[in-house]
């Protein structure tokens, strides 16, 4: 129960600050609690900043003692992220998971990793191989055409 009133009251921040970060937009499941929808903004002055990626958000009973699972529906080219089934290899999301962490919070550090990518832990190989061995122009300009062909906005 303690999770549900958890999520209850991060529901109720999320309604409240509406529209002050124009990043991210949780919105929740209107007949389960425990499913959110997310939709990120790709950072500024990264291949991801002309597109709105959809994260799916499944919150365990358990919450927060137990982290989220997030996992990008949007097809992205990102080494931490697996092309075919979005997931996301992010600590905070494992072993590095508190529960002063918000569903907000998260969505927050998915986009900073989206700024960082980390090479050395990939779940792409093929987009981790690329920034390893230096090839940083093959990586901007994957990610920007998968960015482009999936997650374009009309803005």
């Amino acid at each position: 129960m303690a999770s549900r009133a958890r999520l209850f009251k991060e529901y109720k921040e999320v309604q409240r600050d509406r529209g002050q970060d124009s990043d991210i937009q949780l919105l929740c499941d209107e007949t389960n609690i425990y499913r959110w929808t997310a939709l990120i903004k790709g950072p500024t002055d990264t291949p991801y900043q002309e597109g709105v990626f959809q994260l799916a958000i499944n919150v365990p009973e358990q919450y927060p003692l137990v982290p989220p699972q997030v996992r990008f529906v949007t097809k992205i080219f990102h080494p931490n992220v697996h092309f075919k089934t979005g997931e996301i290899c992010l600590d905070i999301l494992k072993t590095a998971w508190s529960p002063a962490w918000t569903l907000q919070s998260v969505c927050r550090a998915v986009i900073a990793l989206l700024a960082h990518p980390e090479a050395d832990s990939p779940l792409n190989c093929d987009c981790g191989n690329l920034l390893r061995s230096g090839d940083h122009r093959g990586y901007k300009s994957m990610a920007l055409m998968y960015t482009r062909l999936a997650a374009a906005t009309n803005v």
